[in-house]
């Protein structure tokens, strides 16, 4: 079986289909993990995008008065 560290602890495991919650080694981890999501500290690199739908909103409602 694979040998991996846990993205948020690094602890070493192996990948097991008993493990709820793979790919962390635990449910601390893996809700450590999702509240780093949740609060912005992980972002994906890219240039910033504008809201299409908040734009088109604007958009309609300029063209209208």
């Amino acid at each position: 079986m694979s040998q991996y560290p846990c993205p948020q602890c690094q602890k070493e495991l192996t990948w097991s289909l008993q493990n709820d919650h793979r790919p962390f080694c635990s449910e601390r981890c893996q809700q450590i993990d999702l509240g780093a999501w949740a609060s912005g500290e992980y972002a994906i690199a890219g240039d910033e995008l504008e809201n299409d739908f908040s734009s088109a909103l604007l958009e309609s409602s300029d063209q209208h008065d």
